[in-house]
């Protein structure tokens, strides 16, 4: 069973995380999407910790998610 929860537009990215049921925990994964078209770029992330609700592994993943896209978007330093 997969829990996919409400998709998220942070910038120009489209954060879609997911939980799959994995016996009694779940695994965590998320989508990050950005342009369109045939330019279109999906970035997925799977990680190997299993959580104990479905709840907990969306937000494992999305945090996850926040900070990729954080590190993409603060500009370097000289």
């Amino acid at each position: 069973m997969n829990v996919d929860h409400t998709k998220i537009a942070v910038g120009k990215y489209l954060v879609s995380p997911l939980a799959k049921q994995q016996g009694e925990r779940y695994a965590a994964s998320v989508s990050i999407r950005s342009g369109r078209g045939s330019a279109t770029h999906d970035r997925v992330m799977r990680f190997s910790g299993l959580f104990d609700s479905a709840a907990a592994a969306v937000h494992y993943a999305t945090e996850h998610a926040l900070g990729w896209i954080h590190e993409r978007s603060t500009p370097a330093c000289a």
